[in-house]
């Protein structure tokens, strides 16, 4: 590398250094014949994020000629098979514990899936009563806004998600970016007996 780069060694390092601990590139040992191991760089997944990507046009794309291939009712019931997938997968990353936990554990999965989410919680009016607790998640940003706008039926699944995930609660939409509004809102609550 620093032959082709034309900077020394010292300076290859630094910067590998300085990229590694941002995230962007990770490296493992490989020994290659006698003497020290030698360090083999990639990129990490934060790094390959930063590249330029056409996900968006692909699934698109892929989604358009699923809807031109088969039926309505095979498109939805495809679409609603890989939500079902994804809130089991929740789901059971979700365990058990309360709802407060499970609502912390929900918002951090969909951070790690490129949603700028967040949780807050609603109070009952009477707070000697932990019964009536209501949390809302809001999602500042789509991660799929290009694919919601093309197939806004995808947000549907997603609510229908959030309630699998979630199984002993009532979930429902407080905001929705696709009605114009800047955020996706959701109000979060056990039902009381």
């Amino acid at each position: 590398l620093a032959d082709a780069l034309e900077i020394s060694p010292q300076a290859i390092r630094r910067h590998l250094k300085e990229l590694e601990g941002g995230g962007l590139i990770e490296h493992k040992q490989v020994q290659i014949g006698m003497g020290r191991p030698q360090h083999l760089y990639q990129l990490s997944r934060k790094g390959r994020d930063r590249l330029p990507n056409r996900y968006d046009d692909f699934a698109i794309s892929l989604l358009d000629t699923l809807s031109e291939t088969v039926d309505k009712e095979q498109f939805s019931t495809i679409l609603q098979k890989q939500w079902q997938r994804k809130a089991q997968e929740y789901r059971k990353r979700l365990g058990k514990g309360s709802l407060e936990k499970r609502v912390t554990k929900l918002v951090q999965m969909r951070q790690a899936e490129g949603y700028m989410a967040e949780w807050h919680t609603l109070k009952p009016e009477d707070a000697s009563s932990n019964s009536g607790i209501r949390y809302v998640i809001i999602e500042h940003n789509c991660a799929i806004s290009q694919v919601a706008q093309s197939f806004p039926t995808v947000c549907g699944h997603e609510l229908e998600m959030f309630a699998i995930a979630l199984q002993d609660c009532h979930v429902e939409r407080t905001h929705w970016i696709n009605d114009g509004e800047h955020q996706c809102g959701y109000l979060v609550y056990q039902p009381t007996e």
